[in-house]
């Protein structure tokens, strides 16, 4: 499984960002689709970095949660007592 992270353009802008995993058998045929569009720039990432992005998204919406009194995140004083 490749990890692709897509940029889509619109003027000079950045309007979204995509994380995708596409099976191996089809990644060269969808980076080749991809690059195909001017608006769009495509690189594949190393598992190592899909993952990094995949845990960040997870820390954001985790605070955003936290935000909105859903959720109760471990103050940084506990944090550092465990250690």
């Amino acid at each position: 499984m490749r990890h692709c992270y897509l940029y889509l353009y619109i003027s000079s802008a950045i309007i979204m960002k995509l994380l995708l995993d596409i099976k191996d058998s089809k990644a060269e045929f969808m980076m080749e689709l991809l690059s195909s569009f001017s608006f769009v720039k495509a690189e594949t990432l190393s598992p190592a970095k899909a993952q990094f992005l995949k845990e960040l998204k997870a820390s954001a919406e985790e605070v955003v949660l936290a935000k909105e009194g859903k959720i109760q995140l471990q103050s940084a004083r506990d944090f550092l007592n465990e250690l």
